[in-house]
């Protein structure tokens, strides 16, 4: 192995421990990580991530479906709306010319932007779950809840397919805000069994456009499993608040710096 591939295994570990420990999803903190601090290609570093998220979520469906913490309905609402997204974003990243750096520039600035919506979602997650649970007999919740979930299903889909960030975070917060009454153990069960297909779609895509560097995907998945365990084995111990404070002003900074760069 060369010094590179330990030191992408390292950086599987840190994300893996942190993703244990906040259970925020790992593409928020893999691919800027990827673009910034290794001067991966923006195009390739979602590739590679979109499957690395692909390859760990589906263990995490597993245990939650085990378990019972999956509402399908929802899930399969979500994957209604985001499957279809995502397959027409990358049908539209395809036609952009290879050669110039378009699809850089858009995966750059919608990772950012995806970033600062991400940190918005740790923040301000509980006052949205609160703010909906008092408002759950709207009108427009009692008729088209169906319609919506489908709708935020697709906004995920295009954000995942462009950025690789939105599957965890942002898919949480808006289940919590569409189903205020859902136990927070099935809203993340449902949001983690909707990321294994979208994330699939959309890391394949990425693939066939030549997207994806698997030796990276090998080392990053060789470190993250063991970090993951030993986040989430260490969670319980670190007061939630402040993890989640740490992590949204990172994802702040890291998204500025994508947008405004």
């Amino acid at each position: 192995m060369h010094t590179m591939d330990y030191l992408y295994t390292l950086s599987g570990f840190v994300v893996g421990a942190i993703v244990g420990l906040t259970g925020v999803g790992g593409g928020s903190l893999m691919t800027p990580l990827l673009v910034l601090v290794f001067g991966i290609h923006p195009a390739t570093a979602v590739g590679t991530d979109l499957l690395y998220a692909a390859l760990t979520k589906a263990g995490g469906t597993v245990a939650h479906g085990k378990k019972g913490h999956i509402d399908w309905a929802i899930t399969g609402r979500l994957a209604l709306g985001s499957i279809p997204a995502a397959a027409i974003t990358l049908l539209i990243l395809s036609q952009l010319p290879k050669s110039s750096n378009v699809i850089g520039e858009i995966i750059s600035h919608g990772l950012g932007f995806a970033l600062l919506l991400t940190a918005i979602a740790i923040l301000f997650g509980r006052k949205l779950r609160d703010y909906a649970s008092q408002h759950e007999d709207s009108a427009i919740r009692k008729c088209c809840l169906g319609k919506i979930t489908v709708a935020v299903g697709a906004i995920l889909g295009v954000l995942v397919t462009i950025s690789s960030v939105g599957a965890g975070a942002l898919g949480v917060a808006a289940l919590f805000f569409l189903y205020p009454k859902l136990s927070p153990v099935r809203i993340v069960g449902s949001d983690v069994a909707h990321a294994v297909p979208l994330t699939l779609v959309a890391g394949l895509g990425h693939w066939a456009m030549g997207g994806v560097d698997w030796a990276l995907l090998g080392s990053l998945l060789i470190g993250s499993l063991p970090g993951i365990w030993l986040g989430t084995q260490v969670s319980a111990k670190v007061p939630e608040h402040i993890l989640r404070r740490l992590l949204a002003s990172m994802l702040i900074l890291i998204g500025g710096k994508l947008v405004f760069a």
